[in-house]
């Protein structure tokens, strides 16, 4: 589980720089201020979780039924919330409905703070 996880997180913090990238430099062109404020919160959160994901792989004080939860609530939570961001923040270059993913953002965010939550109430629980 420890290689997957580590894995998980280079994967989305590669992706995180490569669409940063993306963003700042070809996006730029085509997309206002305030949709490039919105694609790079989606980068932003995405990395975070990148840097989680890699502290999670080092916990070694909690089951490995806790780590695989903590881990799928933030692996979805990346795709729920930062995919929908960037698709909203770039629904006008196509013809995607974005009315179709209006919930996947706050709950991909719930998703995240279930995570860190369950991380908190994890460690919180034992005996120090």
């Amino acid at each position: 589980m420890k290689r997957k996880i580590i894995l998980t997180g280079a994967f989305i913090g590669m992706l995180a720089i490569i669409l940063g990238a993306f963003g700042a430099h070809l996006l730029k062109k085509y997309l206002s201020v305030e949709q490039l404020v919105t694609f790079e919160t989606g980068v932003r959160y995405q990395m975070y979780h990148a840097f989680f994901l890699f502290f999670l792989s080092t916990r070694k004080e909690l089951s490995q039924k806790t780590i695989k939860t903590i881990y799928n609530l933030a692996v979805a939570g990346v795709i729920l919330f930062s995919g929908s961001i960037y698709l909203l923040a770039t629904k006008n270059l196509t013809v995607f409905d974005s009315k179709i993913i209006v919930f996947a953002t706050p709950l991909g965010g719930f998703l995240l703070i279930l995570a860190w939550l369950g991380l908190f109430v994890s460690i919180l629980r034992q005996k120090s």
